[in-house]
């Protein structure tokens, strides 16, 4: 099957029958620098009808009768206006008659590679931009640039559901099938030697509208637009409610993140422990356990949006009533008893994100749900080769290099593996110095 014949086929058939009521879809464009992931959101704003009359007065009066640049919808810093980057993440919102959604705008340059990771970190999707123009199309294969690898590696660490690839800026090249033909097969290699299971590749203009709400007038392609199989991806809270249901057995966990007393907040009202269930489901009358105390109570009510129910599940935020009084806040969490096992040194992949190299043997703060704990950076096991995919040997990790490490807790934390729990296995790392954010750790297992 060609490169071709896969973006054909993954036009979503249910796309036009999503109901408006789906979730929003939460998604960030992502890619090199200038590859048009402003343009492109300015695009979908433009063509959705979510620009307000005095924002494209704005543009039009800006324009002087040139054609309006979308980018300027997103770049809402000033410096980003004055150097023509994206530096910080900016979130727009639009709709569809199937759908809402929610954009995120990450940067493109390395330097910002931090804002990229903070919006996938919270996305149901990631549409990574390949700007056509950039790459040798007389080479074979096509190379991609570093910085689309990389952004689809972060993506794909990060447990993003969905990746899609858009390729743009077609109408600045001639021969456009042949062109998209060969960068879809460059695309469907590196996803096939790095494992990523992607939703599709499309080809897009973003500067002239083509394929991205409107479909292209092109007989080499037959596939969907881009918004329409946005419309058609998951959110997260389908994907955990699907998954949950069907895991029910799968152990319930839910980091506390407020407690908080019913009613006016005196007398005998119960204590609720609010957070979001990262695992499982949990019913009234289930036997829960306190993660660090280890102590044992009964669910006595469940709360969720204001309301009292018989059941929470993964993806949903809720309030836990227990049977009897522990002592219980911020930070710790509730589970299935016996499945939130106390770890104190693991290994984990390391997506550093510092100036200052991550060096063994240095002191961290890492965040674990709503828990701060100390920890050392034990080992560097090892980096990954962006290029090759390949593991190489390292000491270190500079910035934006991606690796191994071991880490030692000064507490021990419930921590699971990433691959099958996004909660449970993630932690941030500050510097204890600067309280810059220095990196994400992707819990692989216990040490």
């Amino acid at each position: 099957m060609t490169a071709l014949q896969t973006a054909a086929s993954a036009r979503p058939a249910h796309a036009a029958d999503s109901s408006p009521a789906r979730p929003a879809l939460r998604f960030l464009t992502a890619g090199s620098v200038d590859d048009g992931k402003s343009t492109l959101i300015g695009r979908l704003l433009f063509d959705s009808r979510a620009i307000l009359a005095d924002q494209l007065d704005t543009l039009q009066r800006r324009a002087a009768g040139e054609p309006i640049d979308l980018s300027l919808l997103t770049d809402g810093l000033e410096a980003e206006r004055e150097q023509g980057i994206t530096i910080d993440v900016a979130y727009r919102y639009f709709a569809t008659p199937a759908r809402k959604f929610i954009i995120a705008d990450a940067p493109g340059h390395e330097q910002y590679t931090r804002n990229m990771v903070t919006a996938a970190a919270g996305s149901d999707a990631a549409v990574v931009l390949v700007d056509i123009t950039k790459l040798d199309l007389s080479q074979h294969p096509v190379r991609l640039l570093p910085q689309t690898r990389r952004h689809t590696l972060l993506a794909q660490l990060l447990r993003v559901p969905s990746i899609v690839f858009a390729v743009n800026k077609l109408d600045a090249i001639a021969d456009h099938g042949p062109a998209f033909e060969a960068v879809a097969q460059a695309l469907q290699a590196f996803a096939d030697e790095a494992g990523v299971r992607h939703a599709g590749i499309v080809p897009v203009s973003a500067l002239r509208g083509d394929n991205v709400a409107v479909p292209m007038d092109a007989a080499w392609y037959g596939g969907p637009t881009l918004l329409e199989l946005l419309e058609g991806l998951p959110s997260t809270a389908e994907a955990d409610g699907a998954q949950a249901q069907a895991t029910a057995a799968e152990a319930f966990s839910l980091p506390v993140q407020y407690v908080a007393r019913e009613g006016d907040g005196t007398g005998d009202n119960p204590r609720v422990f609010w957070g979001r269930v990262a695992q499982g489901a949990v019913q009234v009358g289930d036997t829960v356990q306190v993660f660090p105390s280890g102590e044992q109570a009964v669910v006595a009510g469940l709360r969720r949006a204001g309301a009292t129910v018989a059941e929470v599940q993964a993806g949903w935020s809720a309030g836990v009533v227990l049977d009897r009084q522990l002592d219980i806040s911020r930070g710790d969490w509730l589970g299935t008893p016996s499945a939130l096992a106390p770890v104190q040194r693991f290994s984990a992949t390391l997506a550093w994100l510092d100036g200052e190299p991550a060096t063994p043997g240095r002191k961290y703060w890492v965040r674990h749900g709503h828990r701060w704990v100390q920890a050392r950076l034990v080992e560097v096991a090892r980096r990954l080769d962006i290029h090759t995919l390949q593991p190489a040997p390292a000491q270190t990790l500079a910035v934006n290099e991606i690796g191994e490490v071991v880490f030692e807790l000064q507490q021990p934390l419930p921590l699971a593996p990433y691959a099958q729990q996004r909660v449970g296995g993630a932690l941030i790392v500050v510097d204890p110095a600067t309280h810059r954010t220095s990196g994400a750790l992707l819990v692989r297992a216990a040490a």
